[in-house]
């Protein structure tokens, strides 16, 4: 009995030291994949502790009171891990309080003029009217995308300037000691954001456009060389299938995190190889190329993975025309992620597609064929794309040698690949 009341403490014991071993490990984990996610909580640290003392120096806490803590609570609402969301987030709290702010005052003033049975009633309408307004304004789309943060912060800021003049008789000063704090509270974070260890949401976004690109080309390498190389997919292992189509999806759920980050990065300033006014809205427009392709991917997919249906019977020539298809699309792709990366001028061919006609046994076949054209159209489509961004942004050329094939076209993006699937049913 003894023995077993022993136990029971030492199995709680083991499960909870089993378990704080496992978290310590999820931690270094993550530390590891991304060690900027450590330096960034680092920097949240030392922007705390700099605005604090604001609070421990006593002539400064003399000259804004307890208003000092809204410093610290603009730090860790405004503190982002990108610049363009600091940014974002900074001036939109610093322009919205000082809005809001005013109006405030303003209203403070003009209610008094009515007297003391008049004041609350127009103080009550005032933010009822504004707030109403400012809130339906986050409907609008772009105010959504970009100002949404700082109308809330609007509605906040006129609501406890009217509410509290009404009660507080200095409100004036009580107004110009918050204004003050969340200024420096703001200042804070855009200095420690842009000179210690600086996160660009611009270079994100280019990284992550270049990876799906990239993405997209190791599947249509995988494709040519798993199903049209020497087999037609019946000896492809399934655990090579499904590495093979496992690294698109998260293309085709990128949409949001390309949308916030062009939008973080339209507030940063110019820097390093991205000038001010860089065209981020054409990363978009790439964005979207790509996860057309990638939905046609998706759709081979079902079909090259489909237990219930026949193998691929083509010839060895049509089985040839589709590795190059597949395999020119992939040296096609590998190169605009290279050409994002590096900021040069692309340098393809894409007019592997056109002017061919491919013959297949089977609706499977076809269909599959039919899916490569649409994809080898998607492809020229994002060379255009590509090429447009190098020109807007004024990409450099790039002087290395090893571009492909050493030939340069730049395609109409519209023209689609004039590619022939003949379809014969063998019975």
């Amino acid at each position: 009995m003894e023995v077993e009341q022993m136990s029971h403490p030492e199995r709680v014991f083991d499960a909870m030291k089993a378990r704080i071993v496992q978290v310590l490990k999820k931690t270094k984990k993550l530390g590891k994949d991304d060690p900027r996610r450590v330096i960034h909580s680092l920097k949240v640290g030392l922007a705390l502790t700099l605005v604090s003392l604001l609070y421990y120096i006593r002539p400064v806490y003399d000259g804004f009171g307890v208003s000092t803590m809204w410093a610290v609570l603009t730090v860790i609402v405004v503190m982002e891990y990108s610049v363009g969301a600091t940014i974002s987030k900074g001036l939109n709290r610093a322009f919205a309080t000082l809005l809001g702010g005013s109006l405030g005052l303003g209203a403070h003033q003009i209610a008094e003029l009515l007297g003391e049975k008049g004041e609350p009633v127009f103080l009550g309408v005032s933010v009822f009217l504004l707030a109403s307004g400012a809130t339906f304004s986050r409907f609008f789309p772009r105010i959504k995308a970009r100002y949404d943060y700082g109308v809330t912060i609007f509605i906040l800021s006129f609501s406890l300037v009217s509410m509290s003049s009404y009660r507080i008789e200095d409100i004036v000063e009580l107004g110009h000691q918050r204004l003050s704090t969340v200024a420096i509270g703001v200042t804070v974070c855009l200095c420690v954001s842009m000179f210690i260890c600086p996160v660009w949401a611009g270079g994100e976004l280019q990284e992550l456009i270049a990876l799906n690109i990239e993405k997209l080309a190791s599947f249509l390498e995988g494709l040519s060389t798993l199903y049209f190389a020497e087999n037609d997919g019946g000896d492809v292992s399934k655990e090579k299938k499904n590495l093979l189509f496992q690294g698109y999806r998260s293309v085709l759920n990128s949409k949001s995190t390309e949308d916030a980050l062009a939008n973080f990065a339209r507030w940063e300033p110019g820097h390093g190889r991205f000038q001010f006014k860089h065209p981020w809205s054409q990363y978009l427009k790439i964005g979207t190329l790509i996860r057309q392709c990638a939905c046609h991917i998706e759709t081979l997919h079902s079909i090259l993975n489909s237990d219930n249906q026949a193998l691929l019977d083509i010839d060895d020539n049509t089985r040839l025309m589709l590795y190059n298809l597949s395999s020119e699309s992939s040296k096609t792709l590998s190169e605009l992620a290279s050409s994002i990366q590096s900021m040069t001028v692309p340098t393809v061919v894409t007019s592997f597609a056109r002017g061919a006609t491919i013959a297949t046994n089977g609706i499977k076949a076809a269909t599959v064929a039919s899916l490569l054209i649409e994809i080898a159209a998607c492809v020229e489509r994002v060379v255009g794309s590509v090429g447009e961004l190098a020109e807007k942004a004024n990409f450099g050329t790039e002087t290395t040698q090893g571009a492909m094939h050493g030939a340069s076209v730049n395609p109409d993006p519209t023209e689609a690949a004039e590619v022939v699937v003949v379809l014969t049913v063998v019975d």
